[in-house]
């Protein structure tokens, strides 16, 4: 479908034609600003139009994500990262390669001298590597977290699928099959469990109505807090 960017206020905005949308939607992300689906049959003025009158709501929000950017790490040589399991350490290397060395439960990354590691190459580089440890900590950890916590808090679910989504830590859809996002490895054992919990409540409760927080509140009794802790923290982030 078409796509256009078009500058508005100072502000650039990505437009692109759905052949699913039926209305007109705005999405802000980090790291990919604002953009804005089209249905089909509506045109590009149209959709123009329609931004122009939540600029002041646009521009608000961009100021948040504005913020949230700047909570990225910003890797150097001589950074440290953990997850559940792992240490990660950056490293210079003469090597002409980027490369890694995994030894236990210690991973260095190593950047090439002759590249900037502040370049954007660089920086995703050492995310991926992270992000494939995450997915064996998370395969390896989650399946068995969340079948203890739903025996013993009797609860049943279809299949458990772990992903590397960026918007939401876990989720249940109607037939009881639960995904989790592989960055929970990234999180304190106890906010692991809350997001499994709420989940596993979802089985039960397919909403966040009063019934689902006060079951919540039995097999979580701290539920509220950690809820707000888990909003400190981004999927899109690290």
């Amino acid at each position: 479908m078409k796509t256009k960017i078009l500058k508005i206020q100072d502000t650039e905005i990505n437009f692109r034609k759905s052949l699913k949308a039926r209305n007109i939607s705005i999405r802000i992300k980090p790291f990919e600003g604002v953009l804005v689906t089209v249905p089909r049959f509506l045109s590009f003025k149209i959709a123009n139009d329609f931004v122009e009158s939540k600029m002041n709501w646009i521009q608000k929000n961009l100021h948040k994500i504005k913020s949230q950017e700047q909570l990225q790490t910003n890797f150097v040589f001589g950074s440290v990262f953990h997850t559940k399991f792992h240490s990660f350490f950056i490293d210079s290397s003469s090597e002409i390669k980027n490369n890694f060395i995994k030894e236990n439960k210690s991973i260095k990354i190593y950047i090439s001298d002759e590249n900037e590691i502040q370049s954007i190459e660089n920086q995703n580089y050492i995310r991926n590597i992270i992000e494939k440890i995450l997915r064996i900590e998370a395969k390896s950890y989650l399946p068995k977290r969340v079948d203890e916590l739903a025996k013993k808090h009797n609860f049943t679910y279809q299949k458990l699928a772990i992903k590397n989504t960026k918007t939401r830590w876990g989720s249940c859809s109607f037939k009881n099959n639960i995904n989790l996002s592989l960055h929970l490895m990234r999180l304190r054992e106890e906010l692991i469990d809350y997001v499994i919990l709420h989940e596993l409540v979802h089985t039960k409760v397919k909403n966040h109505s009063r019934e689902f927080w006060m079951t919540l509140d039995i097999h979580c009794p701290k539920s509220k807090s950690l809820d707000r802790e888990l909003k400190k923290y981004s999927l899109r982030i690290f």
